[in-house]
């Protein structure tokens, strides 16, 4: 509006009205025009303020970090097990038992740095490895076996329940790590029987022949998630359907920036109201003095502590548009649509959708694994989906990433299959 006042203005060649007709517009018609385009911009901000989606405060982040190098009071990183924080210890004990009832003992746990295929090849052979436990006594040959470890897996698990108490959307969590931890299962000994079970074992070693130098051993997987046992800020008041109670739990000591998710039994969770500064629980319980929760803290760049592993998320790097279909809850069936749920994950970088196709019901192509096999369906047969197989090509991958290619994809599928129930969704390189 303003360069058309000023064209017009030019063009008046009568130098007096061309002045009275500024002072008019200076003085009265700029000032609304000013006004209007302050009350647009104020109404623009509103309309993206109203789909700022809250999740992005649940993104999870996940990293690797040896255990003598493990920050304890690191700014937003903490072991997925807290138990890991001290070191494996094995009782020749509880072996020699296991042994004698001729049952598998898990040694130790330790993570295998190659891909998912070349792993899963490894695990489906079920070969077995020699290996030593050297104790005060002596040293005894042992026999081990190499199984997937599903401890962590379990961890993501009980953070899908957590996510549903809560009421809020799923999505995948990117931490290719955790498929890589196996567990070293004690098979066999030369001399198990001969054991003294009073030894104290001092070092214990196994060698993996070929897959040795893929073997790191104290090896602890991080997210950006703390439990916390919060406590209410005051005594629970009626909620305004005068039978259940609001316990609020106040936020500015752990932090008001960082998402908040409690924990606890589903039947004392009728529903959770988040404010800035404050979590309101409204529950039957009539006396509640602290609740289980859990912190998942907004990543801060750190200027001492250093990763030596790259970091994953689940996060989302969209603009108004995605933020906006998601909160509809519309989406249009096309490759387009795919491509722009792909893309917006700032794992896809460096990863390119080149085709989608639907083929009929049949086996797998064994390339993808699914990241979310806890969450159930009950309404579709999965022998009688149809599969959608998505072909990527990937560029400008960096070396240290090579080995989790594979993951990526599957964490991208996985996503693709969350919004696509009713087909079994794969992906392949082109």
């Amino acid at each position: 509006m303003k360069d058309i006042i000023r064209d017009r203005l030019n063009k008046m060649e009568d130098l007096e009205q061309r002045s009275m007709l500024k002072s008019l517009m200076t003085g009265v018609f700029l000032n609304l025009v000013e006004y209007q385009e302050t009350l647009n911009k104020q109404i623009e901000q509103r309309v993206f303020d109203e789909v700022l989606p809250q999740e992005e405060r649940h993104d999870v982040y996940v990293t690797l970090c040896a255990h003598e190098d493990l920050d304890p009071i690191h700014e937003f990183l903490y072991p997925i097990l807290p138990e890991d924080a001290v070191p494996q210890k094995v009782y020749l004990s509880e072996a020699s038992e296991a042994l004698s009832r001729k049952e598998e003992m898990k040694l130790f746990t330790c993570y295998m740095e190659c891909g998912h295929r070349e792993l899963q090849s490894l695990l489906h052979s079920n070969r077995t490895f020699r290996g030593e436990i050297v104790t005060t006594e002596g040293r005894h040959a042992i026999t081990v076996r190499l199984k997937p470890s599903t401890a962590y897996i379990s961890k993501v698990e009980e953070l899908y329940r957590v996510f549903r108490k809560n009421s809020l959307p799923w999505k995948s969590v990117n931490a290719p790590y955790i498929f890589k931890f196996v567990d070293c299962v004690l098979v066999s000994s030369d001399d198990g029987d001969e054991w003294d079970k009073q030894q104290t074992v001092k070092e214990l070693s196994i060698h993996l022949e070929e897959f040795e130098s893929y073997k790191r051993t104290n090896m602890i997987p991080l997210w950006n998630i703390q439990k916390l046992d919060m406590k209410t800020g005051g005594f629970p008041v009626p909620a305004s359907d005068r039978i259940n109670y609001e316990h609020v739990l106040p936020l500015r000591k752990t932090g008001t920036e960082h998402g908040y998710l409690v924990d606890g039994e589903e039947s004392h969770i009728r529903y959770i109201k988040r404010s800035e500064e404050e979590i309101t629980i409204v529950s039957p319980l009539e006396k509640s003095d602290s609740w289980t929760v859990l912190k998942v803290a907004v990543p801060v760049a750190t200027r001492i502590s250093r990763m030596d592993y790259p970091l994953f998320s689940n996060n989302k790097r969209e603009g108004f548009a995605g933020k906006y279909a998601r909160q509809e809850g519309r989406s249009v069936r096309s490759k387009g649509e795919i491509a722009r749920m792909i893309h917006a994950f700032q794992s896809a970088e460096g990863l390119e959708l080149e085709d989608v196709q639907v083929v009929a019901p049949g086996s797998g192509l064994g390339i993808t694994y699914p990241l979310n096999g806890f969450v159930s369906d009950h309404v579709r047969v999965e022998a009688d989906k149809h599969r959608m197989i998505l072909r990527f090509s990937k560029h400008g991958i960096q070396p240290e990433m090579a080995i989790f290619l594979d993951d990526l994809l599957s964490f991208l599928v996985s996503e693709v299959q969350l919004a696509f129930p009713e087909y079994c969704c794969e992906g392949e390189w082109v």
